[in-house]
């Protein structure tokens, strides 16, 4: 079987992670995962009731191999997501970027009715520039979790695969 069809039979397959789902610890990010996939994306698809959309990405974890689940800003730009690693400004980053660091192959990203595989990497540079202006535009208090930490937030891209 040739590379390219390999990955296209991959791609079909995988719109699920198998493992053991383990809930996010906050109450509101379990429901808002929730509503948003048992709707199809048609609610719950925003940050709380701000109106700035979300979508939900499914990895697998770094440490236990259970398949972990959040929202994050919908920073979308010719296919491509942009996952930022704020952490609201603190001083460390979100657990979920070891988890996709680990795991780069093992994400899905669900931005309406379906889940969809792609693949995760950390970008630098210029890039990072210019998708920390596209992150910014759609979430402004972004700037405000950079001026709350001393390290710098990391960015990594969501590509479909």
């Amino acid at each position: 079987m040739s590379d390219i069809r390999r990955r296209a039979v991959y791609s079909r397959i995988m719109t699920t992670l198998d493992g053991e789902y383990v809930p996010s610890t906050m109450e509101w990010v379990r429901d808002q995962i929730d509503l948003y996939e048992r709707s199809g994306g048609r609610e719950g698809n925003t940050l709380r009731d701000s109106g700035i959309p979300v979508i939900v990405v499914t990895m697998r974890g770094a440490k236990t191999g259970a398949v972990r689940k959040i929202a994050l800003m919908r920073v979308e730009h010719d296919g491509a997501y942009a996952l930022v690693a704020s952490k609201g400004g603190h001083d460390s980053n979100p657990d979920w970027y070891r988890n996709l660091t680990v795991h780069p192959e093992e994400v899905l990203v669900q931005d309406g009715p379906d889940p969809f595989p792609v693949t995760v990497r950390e970008v630098d540079g210029n890039e990072y520039d210019t998708w920390w202006e596209r992150s910014v535009a759609v979430f402004p208090t972004y700037l405000e979790y950079r001026a709350k930490t001393a390290r710098r937030i990391p960015i990594l891209v969501a590509e479909p695969r």
